[in-house]
């Protein structure tokens, strides 16, 4: 399977304490870094012949502007806005005007976790959601985001 060289790249936006991966709370989270899972990603993408940006920021507005610049700088959106997933309705109004297709994506499986974080804000502008698979979950929203991009 192979996408168009001249299409513009996948972003992947990684939310708060995402840069912690390998060391923070590795019964939830696991041993991956984050570094591991964006080389994966960059390594999943050239093999289907698409570029892939990835970014993670502990700061909400930042997320909002990479959104907002993703509009027209990229042709998919891979997302796990961490804890922002559960709080934020202005990441929300932002995923609201991105016009092409969004993967949500979580570590650990939300609804074996707090009450709090079985809501997000995130789904409704999601394509998919993949939650509780750990690392793999971005290969496998990945490969769906791939695929729906082929022409």
């Amino acid at each position: 399977m192979t996408v168009s060289p001249a299409q513009k790249p996948i972003f992947v936006l990684q939310g708060p304490n995402l840069n912690l991966l390998g060391e923070r709370e590795p019964h939830l989270y696991g041993t991956t870094t984050l570094a591991e899972i964006h080389d994966s990603l960059v390594a999943q993408g050239e093999a289907a012949g698409v570029a892939v940006e990835c970014r993670q920021s502990n700061h909400e507005g930042q997320l909002i502007e990479w959104i907002q610049e993703a509009r027209m700088a990229s042709c998919g959106l891979i997302i796990n806005a961490a804890a922002l997933t559960h709080t934020s309705v202005a990441l929300s109004d932002a995923l609201a005007a991105y016009p092409q297709t969004i993967m949500e994506v979580h570590l650990s499986n939300l609804w074996k976790r707090e009450a709090f974080r079985h809501h997000s804000y995130v789904s409704p502008y999601a394509t998919g959601v993949i939650c509780g698979l750990g690392a793999e979950g971005y290969t496998v929203a990945m490969q769906a985001l791939i695929k729906r991009l082929k022409p």
